[in-house]
């Protein structure tokens, strides 16, 4: 245990900095194995960056992009379907193409896509029939057809692997998340972090409850002049040649001081633009701070969890959506400056049965719906393969049919953004059609 901090010459030898600061160093990095997963060089920017927001729970692609041409839509949904944007409910859908309508929640996304630079894909999903939360993540973020097939790492890992030069940065990679997701899973190049900043050395304080001013200043001095103490302690034990460390550790410490000098709390974002207080509009908002830094990041993920819908539907899905559209509409603004070179994707990994449940829920289902935005996207348009609602149109257990496989979308995204990845390695066996987003 750590005492007071308030002794501002505290200065670690290296059995202490090796029995207390490695654990804070692996902390740091939200991993055990994290040291080595980083692969540390200059910084570099210009790279086109790839920003994935994975909502998890399974999303009920029916009410976000409302399919209000088809009558039985409304004899499925007695009580949980959104108004056709055509009655004069208050909360009624807004009209995207004449057949489908946005969830009126997610009005923050329309203007990207009526300038055309979002396009919304209905009836996505894999070939994953168990309607397993695990196995339909694990078969999308490992870039398989379903969870059965083999493969040793997430699809984004192969990307960042298919991609990867000399002189990469070690922010190429990060997830805002509690863990990495199996989308990065092998990455080399891949951290894990709730927010920016928490990605610095942690020394420990018994200045937990507050104290009057001066004491709790020199307290606070005490820990910055602690944590100094300890980045230097490792610095000269890592420059070492028999440290046994490598450049990692000095990497650490170099990435600790490049975010340092970022301040999410004091971050500008482009004019007339707010992010929402929330865990996905602030994980979006330290993605634009990062890219407009040109820190060399080259793939962003943000989890959103939270929709499974057995239960209260409406209720539920009203707040989601109520986060959710507000940051999505926020990111696209605030990234106009580098809009040409980033894709976004939103995701999920599968929809919701057809028709309501007794509980005024959804059951889990088959395919759902796909947001990709950014420069280049043909937008302003749905995109679908569409199954049909009919009864004789739905799979055998009432679901709504995939119509368009996800790793089709995926692939004209990589193909934008790094036309020399082979998409055969990335996505093995698969060879779909052409979408024609871009």
């Amino acid at each position: 245990m750590w005492g007071t901090c308030e002794d501002r010459n505290w200065n670690p030898s290296r059995r202490q900095a090796l029995a207390a600061g490695s654990s804070a160093l692996l902390a740091l990095l939200g991993a055990p194995s994290a040291l080595s997963q980083v692969a540390f060089g200059d910084k570099k920017s210009g790279h086109p960056l790839m920003v994935v927001v994975f909502l998890r729970g399974g999303v009920d692609g029916l009410n976000t992009v409302v399919p209000y041409r088809e009558d039985d839509y409304y004899k499925q949904r007695p009580t949980l379907h959104v108004p056709s944007p055509r009655s004069s409910d208050s909360d009624k859908a807004l009209d995207l193409d004449g057949f489908f309508g946005l969830n009126p929640l997610l009005a923050p996304i329309l203007p990207a896509y009526r300038e055309g630079q979002m396009a919304i894909l209905h009836a996505v999903g894999s070939n994953d029939a168990t309607r397993s939360h695990f196995q339909a993540m694990a078969a999308m973020e490992k870039g398989i057809s379903y969870e059965g097939e083999r493969t040793t790492n997430g699809w984004l890992a192969r990307y960042l692997a298919m991609t990867a030069g000399p002189s990469d940065s070690p922010l190429r990679a990060l997830a805002f998340s509690d863990v990495l997701p199996e989308s990065l899973s092998g990455a080399t190049s891949a951290i894990a972090l709730n927010d920016l900043s928490s990605f610095q050395l942690q020394v420990r304080s018994e200045a937990q409850k507050p104290f009057e001013d001066e004491r709790a200043q020199r307290l606070k001095d005490a820990q910055l002049a602690r944590r100094g103490s300890l980045e230097a302690a490792f610095k000269t034990m890592y420059s070492s040649p028999d440290s046994g460390f490598g450049s990692s550790g000095t990497g650490v410490l170099e990435t600790i001081a490049e975010l340092r000098k970022l301040d999410p709390k004091s971050y500008k974002p482009e004019p007339g633009v707010e992010y929402p207080a929330n865990g996905i509009g602030q994980g979006l908002k330290q993605v634009a701070l990062l890219a407009k830094n040109n820190v060399g990041l080259e793939v962003a993920c943000v989890d959103m969890g939270g929709w499974d819908s057995h239960f209260g539907q409406a209720a539920l899905l009203g707040l989601l959506m109520d986060d959710l559209g507000p940051s999505l509409g926020a990111f696209t603004k605030d990234m106009a400056p580098l809009w040409s070179n980033t894709v976004l994707v939103v995701m999920t990994e599968f929809g919701r049965r057809v028709n309501e449940n007794s509980t005024l829920g959804t059951d889990h289902g088959r395919s759902s719906i796909m947001f990709v935005a950014g420069g280049g996207v043909k937008g302003g348009r749905v995109v679908s393969r569409w199954p049909g609602l009919a009864p004789s149109r739905l799979d055998e257990v009432g679901d709504l049919k995939v119509g368009i496989d996800y790793r089709e979308p995926l692939s004209e995204v990589v193909r934008r953004l790094r036309p020399e990845v082979n998409l055969g390695e990335l996505f093995p066996g698969h060879a779909g059609q052409s979408l024609g987003l871009f």
